[in-house]
């Protein structure tokens, strides 16, 4: 697999590719083209095939792509065969929610540990993940190897947590404080997420459907 620097575009379809190629699997979908690929996920053969080709060359003309093949190259591309650890630092409502409801492990990324404050917490073990005090966290990056770390804290406290990962080694944070963490000469990478992003676009396609609904039945009056 070659690396080449990619666009944020292309990245961010790939777990998109991943997902189909394991419905397709699950339906007994051994091959497909990527017309049918295009068509199923509403993207163009050619946005397919160019997306592709930033990582290699994983079909064949007149035959298109195994699926499992593909699906196993994805992954890789992904870092889902690489074992990263991580840890979740806040186990308050969306701690919590994730450390139950969120399946780490199919994304290839072992949740080894979670920290936060509240006393009835620490000491418990959820889900075969233990819970310890966040005065503790500095001294188990030191002797752990920690890939990614799952911010669920309070903002108030977000950007001090994030500076102590970040002296601590740890490459990135996905981010649930619902405050931007990203700083251009940062040494970690964060993915900043905003549950009310995907609620708002959604209101403002609905929004701009009603308007045009209400202008075609302006024009409708209009006629008769």
């Amino acid at each position: 697999m070659k690396r080449v620097k990619v666009s944020n575009n292309v990245i961010r379809r790939l777990p998109r590719y991943l997902r189909k190629l394991d419905d397709l699997k699950e339906s007994g979908i051994s091959r497909i083209s990527s017309f049918e690929l295009g068509q199923q996920l509403g993207l163009t053969p050619s946005q397919i095939r160019q997306d592709f080709s930033c990582f290699g060359e994983f079909g064949q003309q007149g035959y298109g792509y195994n699926v499992a093949a593909l699906r196993s190259e994805i992954a890789s591309i992904l870092g889902m065969d690489r074992g990263y650890r991580a840890i979740l630092i806040g186990v308050g409502n969306i701690g919590h929610a994730l450390m139950d409801n969120f399946s780490f492990s199919e994304c290839g990324v072992d949740l080894v540990a979670a920290f936060d404050v509240k006393e009835s917490l620490i000491g418990a073990d959820f889900r075969g993940v233990p819970i310890y005090s966040s005065e503790y966290l500095a001294a188990f990056l030191e002797h752990n190897d920690i890939a990614i770390a799952v911010l669920a804290v309070p903002k108030e406290v977000a950007v001090d947590v994030t500076n102590l990962l970040a002296e601590n080694g740890v490459e990135a944070i996905w981010n649930f404080t619902n405050i931007e963490l990203t700083e251009p000469n940062s040494p970690i990478i964060v993915e900043n997420i905003h549950f009310s992003d995907s609620l708002l676009s959604l209101s403002y396609f609905v929004s701009e459907r009603m308007d045009e609904k209400s202008a075609k039945a302006a024009r409708s009056e209009k006629q008769v």
